[in-house]
């Protein structure tokens, strides 16, 4: 276990200075940079307010994925649902962001994910789950489908 962290870290260093040293991406090689980076998180733990890879939170993942891409957002899942234009669920492309609301107030988002996937309808997302940690989920689960409430695209 301690060999797969050491190596999720290095792996992700590596691709964060590859891919971010690259000036002017186009939008879908941003999105390939977001999506490659919240992949190298797969496995990390959740931690309230955590930023590392000893512990991070949904919002800290997606801010860390766009950094690698040259691109800045808040720090938290609510204020980032502010940022970029709005896209339709049918419309969603790799790196999207998906927004949810996953608490007891039905309206306000506090959770939120990177498309990582858009094939045929089937809509995958990398999120930090506070159950599993950071993972893979489809957005037609009937967990996500519920709580969902909308996507952004920032690149």
């Amino acid at each position: 276990m301690q060999n797969l962290k050491k190596h999720q870290l290095f792996a992700g260093l590596i691709l964060f200075i590859f891919l971010s040293s690259c000036s002017g991406m186009s939008r879908v090689r941003r999105a390939d940079v977001a999506v490659a980076t919240a992949k190298s998180y797969i496995g990390t733990p959740y931690k309230y307010g955590g930023t590392t890879r000893a512990g991070i939170d949904c919002s800290a993942l997606i801010y860390h994925a766009y950094q690698a891409a040259n691109i800045n957002l808040p720090r938290t899942s609510n204020d980032q649902s502010k940022e970029g234009e709005r896209v339709s669920k049918s419309n969603l492309k790799i790196g999207d962001i998906v927004f949810f609301a996953t608490g007891d107030r039905k309206r306000q988002i506090n959770h939120a994910g990177i498309v990582s996937s858009a094939k045929g309808g089937e809509i995958k997302f990398i999120h930090a789950s506070t159950s599993i940690g950071v993972t893979e989920s489809s957005l037609n689960s009937d967990y996500y489908k519920k709580r969902y409430r909308k996507a952004k695209r920032v690149l």
